[in-house]
């Protein structure tokens, strides 16, 4: 289950009849096994999507491709059985292999730092081939619905896309304006992958795509994405290297340095005024790559808030609505916050959507500037894999760590896309927030080796410690008076 949508689903036969139901083994025709339906891994099933109101600020229902995701193209679409998965049930669902999707699969996210010469080449080199290799499986719209099957009304509007651009183009599919109407400005004010609680579960499922992706490119299903841990209080970019992630060119500091093989890289997805205006989507046509010079946020204090403030669960209220309660680096302390009031929020703590809050999350990406700073354009800059990564580790201690509930994730009323039900956009198969909001050693086949810093007392606890201490002290005092008395007595 990856995103947009699979080749065999975009003839205008399959687009008009919304069906996207692709033969597994198709040995006595075509639609003869459906979702491997034969073998017992799946049924063509029609698809569900959340119904449930979303929040006030996006008043264009009925306007974007992306509402009640993904009916406005398909239907009907797999259902797979067990541990199947995948587009027609021939793949095994994260955290399983083998041939009939039986064994147990763990691999392991190390820091990118901590990796040997030989792992660190490897990991740039499957990168590289990431961006150079056609997606075998799965193609990208370059038109809104209504304009699917071109001006014939006959000839679908996809195109090939590489693995890596794939990646991008998702995570622009799903930051992108809604497009009202030639002449018309189009609304900003809407993010399916930002801004709201989804942006977790989004990010982790987009992350976990990549890395299966690049998992069959390389015929290795030990290979792992590795994660920067961007929270040590630097204020350099320490894995900008010509062996990491590209230093910057000495010879234009908007670039990367030459000897890096990301100096050779292009971005797709840049033409935002044509989007805009002509109501276009980002194609695969290249534009030339940029990073930017690293910015003049710094890293210093981020080390006591990142975990002091974001894993610790009993932070009271108050202080949660001080730095609002979606979107940040490190996933809410929900134990402690009400539906109502997750539901309220956006980027503003009144509700109103607001893309210039810099929680950690951003600081890292102006950080580093440039294309990574960029909302549509930042998964071009390769760095964004490994910031995400870390993103999602702490994530998931934090889901170990306080056994979070997932009836503290909104059913209805978040922003557009980010109640718990929503079908993630673009993602195909469909799946939900709920499905990615999981521990994923044991639900998603993958774990972090990551040593995290132990948690700080707060004012209350410190104080309730020092009371219990003095006590025991005083009766440690009066049971030795006691005795000392008592044996003179004697």
């Amino acid at each position: 289950a990856w995103a947009q949508f699979p080749r065999e689903c975009v003839t205008a036969e399959a687009l008009r009849s919304g069906v996207c139901c692709p033969d597994l083994s198709p040995g006595s025709g075509p639609g003869t096994d459906p979702c491997g339906s034969s073998s017992g891994r799946g049924n063509c099933e029609g698809v569900t999507a959340d119904s449930r109101p979303h929040s006030p600020q996006y008043p264009h229902d009925g306007r974007d491709d992306r509402e009640a995701w993904p009916t406005r193209f398909f239907n009907r679409t797999c259902h797979c059985n067990g541990n199947f998965s995948g587009h027609n049930c021939g793949t095994c669902r994260p955290g399983w292999g083998g041939a009939a999707c039986d064994q147990r699969v763990l691999t392991v996210r190390r820091n990118v730092l901590d990796l040997s010469t030989q792992e660190k080449t490897y990991f740039i080199q499957a990168l590289d081939m990431a961006k150079h290799t056609v997606h075998p499986q799965f193609v990208i719209a370059t038109r809104r619905s209504e304009e699917i099957l071109g001006p014939d009304d006959n000839t679908p509007q996809f195109e090939n896309i590489s693995i890596y651009n794939y990646f991008v183009w998702t995570h622009y599919y799903s930051v992108k304006k809604t497009f009202l109407g030639t002449g018309q400005e189009s609304f900003s004010e809407v993010d399916f992958s930002h801004e709201g609680p989804a942006f977790l579960t989004w990010h982790r499922y987009h992350l976990l795509q990549l890395e299966r992706d690049m998992q069959e490119m390389l015929q290795d299903p030990s290979f792992s994405l590795p994660y920067w841990n961007f929270a040590t209080g630097k204020n350099i970019c320490d894995i900008c290297t010509d062996d990491l992630m590209g230093s910057r060119s000495l010879l234009d500091s908007t670039l990367i340095s030459p000897n890096s093989v990301f100096s050779q890289w292009r971005v797709v997805c840049e033409s935002l005024e044509d989007y805009d205006t002509l109501g276009t989507l980002c194609n695969s046509t290249y534009h030339a790559l940029k990073v930017g010079q690293l910015g003049e946020t710094r890293l210093e204090m981020w080390l006591d808030q990142w975990f002091n403030v974001f894993l610790d669960h009993r932070m009271s209220l108050n202080a949660w609505k001080s730095v609002y309660l979606t979107h940040l680096l490190f996933i809410p302390i929900l134990q402690t916050v009400s539906e109502t009031q997750w539901k309220a929020s956006y980027s503003d703590p009144t509700g109103r959507y607001d893309p210039a809050v810099r929680s950690l999350h951003n600081l890292a990406h102006l950080f580093l500037n440039g294309t990574g700073g960029q909302t549509h354009l930042s998964p071009n800059d390769p760095i964004f894999v490994l910031l995400h990564t870390f993103t999602d580790a702490v994530f998931d201690e934090w889901l170990r760590r306080y056994n979070a509930d997932i009836s503290t994730f909104p059913m209805e009323n978040a922003p557009i896309g980010h109640n718990r039900q929503y079908n993630m956009v673009p993602f195909w198969p469909p799946v939900t927030n709920t499905e990615m909001f999981v521990t994923a050693p044991d639900n998603l086949g993958y774990i972090y080796e990551v040593q995290w810093p132990s948690r700080n007392f707060s004012i209350s606890e410190i104080v309730t410690i020092a009371v219990v201490a003095a006590l025991l002290l005083v009766a440690a005092i009066f049971v030795g008076a006691s005795c000392l008395i008592r044996n003179r007595s004697n």
